[in-house]
């Protein structure tokens, strides 16, 4: 078969994403704080961008101006003491009578007083949450034990996780350290007898069985328990704890509260993690008219287009033909910059205003109210696709009268409903389980079955396993896990 070239001409559509459509997507879908940070950026790096200050300064009268002016003319005048001061006299002039002299007038020198600088403000200073590896470091240097030794805790050390537990087996430290499984044991034994107490276990058992030791509970029924019936702890089934050690219930019990006031993760107290705190994005407040929406911009920067630069560059022969194309182009950035963030809050604002007349039962009430609600049912009424109402909401929260929520909150299937064509929103279904795990008798709880039937009552009709699904999501414990005996 013969190669041949030819021209053929095609019609074709396709969907092509320029450089300005895509910016106002990526900002579009941008939190807060990711927000604040790549304005920041943008304000760095094009010049066309500036921030707007306002201006807080009073103007000053005709006369202040004046009056400062005449003063400005004193101060800059020869003071009759420096022109009768003659060499003479300064020669005669001694350090007492200087001091003397320029103190009586009540004018600091800076030898009498610390200074005129403030001292810093202990605001400035960032509190560090102690770190376990320092704290536990800061022993085995304390610790009276052969050098060999120390360095090998150093290695044990770290290789303590974040909740306190020895991840590498004891060959693997001597493999790593060229030493022995004799000597790796003295070390791991060492950081164990450290603060916190479980430190350096290799699993929950062995934790909690060194804190009984340090306890003095060693040979106890509690430390029997955690030997040999560790799932039926886990379950709660004491009755064959009991009849498996011949030891009464109540003794079951006792030991039972022993252990459960064990910590399961010693390094807990020492997480360097910090508190994400949630910054809203919108503020919704009820006034006499309805619901008032507040986008919240206070973190972000004020911009707009630099003028000095802009008239720069209408002056023609200025600048050469690459320097002029680089200013075009971070002209049109900036330009769509700002009307990317326009468009982004206004379509902010729209979606939750959308939000609240699909949920006004709720923002009038509470949780049970809310309804069911989809994407599709907002971009149908704001005549947007489906995809921008997922990037408007993704990330974001909003502050109501209720709390502080997020946007994919309002969102939740429905659920089948006696007497309400609508349904029931998930969300609201979830809140009323917890509601009935929550006034129920510890010591008699419900089973899953019976939380059918009272949710059933409240004409909400669902299986058990979507009771057991929402009570996992909810990481709210089963029926023998929730019962109490004492």
């Amino acid at each position: 078969m013969a190669l041949e070239h030819k021209l053929e001409l095609r019609l074709s559509q396709k969907l092509v994403l320029t450089p300005q459509l895509q910016m106002a997507i990526k900002l579009l879908q941008m939190p807060q704080l990711e927000l604040s940070q790549t304005l920041t950026q943008e304000l760095v790096e094009n010049p066309f961008l500036e921030e707007v200050v306002e201006d807080t300064k009073e103007e000053l009268t005709r006369e202040e101006v004046e009056s400062m002016e005449v003063q400005e003319e004193t101060d800059d005048a020869e003071s009759p003491l420096e022109r009768v001061m003659s060499a003479e006299n300064l020669s005669r002039f001694t350090v007492d009578e200087y001091f003397e002299e320029r103190s009586s007038d009540g004018r600091d020198l800076g030898y009498f007083t610390p200074g005129t600088d403030a001292p810093p403000s202990f605001e400035q200073f960032v509190n560090q949450s102690p770190d376990i590896y320092d704290h536990l470091l800061w022993q085995l240097r304390l610790s009276e034990v052969a050098e060999e030794i120390r360095q090998v805790g150093e290695v044990v050390i770290g290789n303590i996780d974040e909740n306190g537990y020895l991840s590498a087996t004891d060959e693997e430290i001597a493999k790593s350290f060229n030493t022995d499984v004799v000597m790796v044991g003295k070390a791991v034994e060492l950081v164990q007898s450290f603060d916190p107490p479980g430190i350096g276990a290799r699993d929950l058992k062995e934790c909690l069985l060194l804190q009984l030791r340090l306890l003095g509970l060693t040979g106890s029924l509690a430390e029997k328990i955690i030997l040999s019936n560790m799932e039926e702890l886990r379950k709660k089934n004491y009755h064959p704890i009991a009849r498996q050690h011949s030891a009464p219930l109540n003794d079951v019990l006792a030991a039972v509260k022993v252990i459960e006031g064990l910590e399961p993760k010693p390094a807990r107290n020492f997480s360097g993690a910090g508190t994400n705190y949630v910054v809203p994005d919108v503020f919704i407040v009820k006034n006499d008219e309805g619901y008032q929406i507040i986008l919240n911009d206070e973190r972000l920067p004020r911009l707009k287009i630099n003028s000095y630069y802009k008239k720069l560059l209408l002056q023609k022969n200025s600048f050469s033909k690459e320097e002029r194309q680089f200013l075009d182009e971070k002209l049109r950035s900036a330009t769509w910059l700002l009307k990317s963030l326009d468009q982004r809050n206004r379509t902010i604002y729209r979606v939750t205003e959308s939000i609240i007349n699909f949920q006004r039962d709720f923002f009038d009430g509470n949780v049970q109210n809310l309804k069911p609600l989809n994407l599709r049912n907002v971009a149908l009424d704001l005549g947007l696709h489906e995809s921008t109402i997922s990037r408007v909401t993704s990330n974001k929260y909003m502050s109501c009268g209720h709390g502080v929520f997020c946007f994919k909150f309002f969102f939740s299937s429905a659920l089948q409903s006696q007497g309400n064509t609508e349904g029931v929103s998930s969300t609201s279904v979830k809140d009323l389980i917890k509601k009935i795990v929550s006034e129920e008798n510890t010591k008699k709880p419900l089973s899953d079955q019976i939380i059918v039937g009272m949710l059933k009552n409240n004409d909400v009709t669902i299986a058990r396993r979507t009771v057991a699904k929402y009570r996992e999501e909810l990481k709210i414990p089963s029926q023998n896990q929730r019962r109490r005996f004492d």
